[in-house]
């Protein structure tokens, strides 16, 4: 019994998808298309039945058509631009597929700064600061908070409320 197991093709060999795709390369080659059944079966080296099984399914979607018992003829669309758009499709999944990673990635950096910014308004220590919070309608710094800064201490200080695009310019003292 094994000697007869490992006599025969592997299972993948005898598959329906296996032998429709050497039966495409042979309607690829065919002069217009046309094949002669009998060959099939010989060239793939099957029996008669399994060429049949392919044609039934391919003569019921209408792309192929027997123009007599043992002669068919492919009557689907160019051969050549079903194999084009074949590849043209498989771009198009890759590029959906790195668009949806993108989008993926940029829905969590949103919600990553959405909830920094979260924690920034709602931490109490920031509170005393409202000019932090972009909630605060009106922003302002005291003068308690200036002076709480390290670096101000010993310095002259002096706050300027002006409008955002005011530009300011202090010319360097002589002494």
């Amino acid at each position: 019994i094994t000697e007869t197991l490992k006599a025969k093709r592997p299972r993948f060999d005898a598959s329906l998808v296996y032998l429709t795709r050497k039966f495409m390369d042979l309607v690829k080659r065919a002069p217009d298309g046309v094949l002669d059944l009998n060959e099939v079966a010989t060239t793939l080296g099957v029996r008669k039945r399994r060429v049949y099984d392919i044609t039934n399914v391919l003569d019921g979607i209408h792309l192929i058509q027997k123009r007599s018992k043992n002669l068919i003829q492919w009557v689907g669309s160019n051969l050549d631009q079903v194999v084009g758009k074949a590849a043209e499709q498989q771009n198009l999944k890759d590029e959906l597929s790195d668009l949806s990673a993108m989008e993926e990635a940029l829905d969590e950096l949103i919600k990553d700064c959405a909830h920094q910014l979260f924690d920034l308004t709602d931490d109490k220590e920031n509170a005393k600061y409202p000019f932090n919070s972009c909630i605060t309608l009106t922003p302002y710094v005291t003068y308690q908070d200036i002076r709480s800064i390290q670096a101000f201490q010993k310095q002259i200080v002096i706050a300027i409320k002006a409008p955002e695009e005011t530009k300011l310019e202090i010319p360097i003292p002589k002494e």
